[in-house]
């Protein structure tokens, strides 16, 4: 009786690490939020820095949040989503990291 109940103990544990790895596989998302406060011009010179990507991206990302009052700028590894934030906040922006 006590083999039986052993590995019951070791399935538990098993089944949670695969819920685990899922969760550091799925990508978490930063999201830009629209203000009043910055403009146009600000916030796509801060898209561009943080993400490293053309003029055009970043203005339709500024569009996209100006429009809908929120855009997922980047989505991604977390580090990665952290070091976004990161820099979009330098200048007061708001976002926010999703899981």
């Amino acid at each position: 009786m006590m083999q039986s109940s052993e590995p019951m103990p070791t399935k538990p544990t098993s089944q949670e690490e695969p819920d685990v790895d899922v969760l550091v596989q799925e990508p978490a998302k930063v999201v830009l939020f629209n203000d009043e406060v910055h403009s146009f011009d600000e916030v796509i010179g801060q898209l561009i820095k943080a993400l490293r990507c053309t003029e055009s991206k970043a203005e339709g990302l500024a569009l996209e949040a100006h429009n809908n009052g929120k855009a997922v700028v980047y989505s991604g590894e977390m580090v990665r989503c952290m070091e976004i934030s990161g820099v979009l906040e330098e200048i007061r922006l708001m976002t926010q990291i999703e899981v």
